[in-house]
């Protein structure tokens, strides 16, 4: 691990009408040692040349502390969208659980994206922000079975200790919910994986499941993921170079079928879906505009 100091931490969200409705976007955490096998977050786009060594903004908390009040717009923060926001060093460091607490005290809403179960070690500063704002936990989660998520995200907690998490914020009174991203074909774009996974989250209580059906690739993103094709999966990268070639967006032949046993099962479960829903559905307050004197 190393420390980085940033410029700032808040930054606005220009369209949260696409991504769960958040109007600010939060990284307290620079890089990730998940290893997911696909993670877009190791393009050349982002700047990021250790990704896999996690950078801690040793600042982050005086930042906030400073940007906070200046916002007019007691919105939701987005936590997690780059780099996970709860990864091994979060709990002894608690920068995410302090960044919590300061959301709540200015009384601010959060939305959080995670592949860890040590979300629910803030399940009382989740309550207390919920009091005043609202409160979104989503878990990414592309495979039913845990022996698969060992390959494909080697360093995560397993598909069924998200499920046990996300069972107990529901429990607890948490909007929370999965994020099937990506969808891997060949891998995992098979319709009993989407079966179950939607029959899983809905027992462990999620209230909504979204996912896009594919995989985007690009520049080292694809070289590191077509490296680990032929360490796991020898001979499924030339399918993929047959069939996508250099396309950005690699969606599952599969596509149109698995959308409507999807959304079949969705509905047979009454978990939400669309984007515009989920919003609709978890955000319940009003956001308060802080008037200043001059």
């Amino acid at each position: 691990m190393k420390t980085i100091l940033a410029k700032t931490i808040l930054v606005k969200n220009k369209y949260p009408q696409y991504w769960f409705g958040t109007d600010y976007n939060i990284n307290l955490y620079r890089g990730c040692h998940h290893g997911c096998i696909y993670c877009d977050s190791r393009s050349e786009c982002y700047q990021n040349d250790e990704f896999g060594t996690v950078k801690v903004k040793e600042n982050a908390l005086d930042l906030l502390q400073k940007e906070l009040p200046k916002k007019r717009s007691k919105g939701v923060v987005g936590l997690g969208a780059m780099s996970d926001t709860y990864n091994a060093y979060e709990k002894q460091l608690q920068i995410t659980r302090n960044t919590l607490k300061l959301l709540r005290d200015y009384h601010f809403g959060v939305s959080i994206e995670t592949k860890s179960d040590l979300v629910v070690r803030d399940i009382d500063l989740l309550l207390d922000i919920k009091k005043y704002n609202d409160v979104i936990v989503k878990f990414t989660i592309t495979t039913s079975h845990d022996e698969l998520s060992k390959i494909i995200e080697p360093h995560v907690c397993l598909s069924s200790k998200r499920f046990e998490a996300m069972k107990t914020l529901s429990d607890a009174g948490i909007f929370t919910g999965v994020l099937l991203h990506p969808i891997l074909p060949f891998i995992t774009d098979d319709e009993e994986n989407i079966k179950q996974i939607v029959y899983l989250a809905y027992i462990h209580g999620a209230k909504f499941i979204h996912t896009y059906f594919g995989v985007t690739l690009r520049d080292r993103q694809r070289d590191y993921f077509y490296q680990q094709l032929d360490f796991h999966f020898p001979g499924l990268k030339e399918k993929y170079i047959k069939r996508y070639g250099g396309r950005y967006q690699c969606f599952s032949k599969n596509k149109k079928h698995l959308e409507y046993i999807f959304q079949k099962e969705c509905q047979k479960y009454g978990l939400l879906y669309k984007m515009e829903d989920i919003i609709k559905a978890y955000q319940t307050k009003e956001h308060i505009e802080q008037l200043t004197l001059f």
